[in-house]
């Protein structure tokens, strides 16, 4: 099981966490919506859940939990700006199909 992160996610990522002044890692789950099923879910992460995962890459600690774990092994969490819009981007090798908006996935 891994997840992990490019340079753009963990610089972005750091620099929020500076920013915000707390905070240990970033916190990476789904959660059932959406047309095709499944939407990611990220934030700070302040402290470890019980039944999380930690992940370890460019100096960033990802925390995920039990349940979404399985739907999210594999996944490359990128940073990316385009113009004026800026958002991280997944690259999950478990996705089978993703609605239009590209708001949800299936798996």
């Amino acid at each position: 099981m891994a997840i992990s992160l490019t340079d753009s996610a963990a610089e972005r990522v750091k620099s929020f966490l500076l920013a915000r002044g707390h905070g240990i890692g970033l916190r990476l789950g789904v959660r059932k919506t959406g047309c095709s099923g499944f939407a990611y879910v990220i934030n700070y992460a302040d402290a470890p859940e019980p039944g999380d995962a930690e992940f370890q890459d460019h100096g960033v600690r990802v925390f995920v939990d039990s349940a979404s774990l399985a739907l999210l092994d594999g996944t490359v969490v990128d940073f990316v700006k385009q113009g004026l819009n800026e958002a991280f981007r997944f690259r999950n090798p478990n996705v089978k199909g993703e609605c239009g908006c590209g708001e949800s996935f299936s798996v």
